[in-house]
């Protein structure tokens, strides 16, 4: 690997590109915010005479190796994939806990005879899963708000474990929801006719593709 004093601008921007995973716009920002000083500190030597080459060479090794550089970086971009995270979880939760009981509300089978004690019990465990979830999204938030005004150790241990808290969650309503789904339309045929049920699975079942890539993209910022 080539030593920090011998690699160019651009280069040295591709490799922290490569190195990087995170939030799309918050690693642009990232980059940009670097090639701007580096090419600011390549100008400073130009002017000064050195030749362009070695301009780059010596703003390069001021800027840091990618060793002094990828730790602080990798966790801005943990931090972003967090706050993603909570906010999606903080909508989608949020419609999910006030809409959820509408899908039900006028079925044909709303009359008649009760469920089974353990759909009611999955019912209520859905309804639960996604109360939890929203209140661990407002954690995140406010774990993501402490983590820019500090940056002590506990905080990091704190973010990882609400986003493995967020995910654990997603994944358990997400299991939750089909078996709820699969369940009701087994015990009422009229259940893949009803429009409610219908509009409110499409709408969840893109809610949750949407929190699955947030999801898996906190987990590839926090894994580097």
């Amino acid at each position: 690997m080539p030593r920090c004093e011998d690699v160019l601008v651009e280069d040295h921007l591709r490799e922290l590109a490569a190195r990087l995973q995170g939030p799309t716009r918050l690693k642009s920002d990232l980059l940009t915010e670097a090639r701007h000083g580096l090419l600011d500190t390549v100008e400073a030597y130009r002017e000064r005479g050195v030749p362009a080459t070695e301009a780059q060479r010596r703003a390069v090794a001021e800027f840091g190796s990618l060793a002094q550089l990828l730790p602080s970086w990798q966790a801005e971009l943990a931090v972003g994939a967090l706050r993603g995270l909570s906010l999606r979880m903080l909508a989608v939760a949020g419609v999910l806990v006030v809409a959820g009981d509408l899908t039900w509300r006028g079925a044909s089978w709303s009359a008649g005879p009760p469920p089974p004690v353990l759909y009611r019990l999955l019912s209520a465990s859905v309804d639960w899963i996604w109360i939890g979830a929203l209140l661990l999204a407002v954690v995140g938030l406010l774990v993501v708000a402490a983590s820019a005004r500090s940056t002590r150790p506990g905080l990091a241990a704190a973010q990882r474990a609400v986003g493995a808290g967020l995910t654990g969650l997603l994944a358990l309503g997400m299991l939750a929801g089909c078996l709820l789904f699969g369940w009701s339309v087994g015990l009422w045929d009229a259940a893949l006719t009803w429009p409610p049920m219908i509009i409110g699975a499409v709408l969840v079942g893109g809610a949750s593709f949407s929190l699955a890539r947030a999801a898996r993209g906190w987990l590839l910022a926090t894994a580097r």
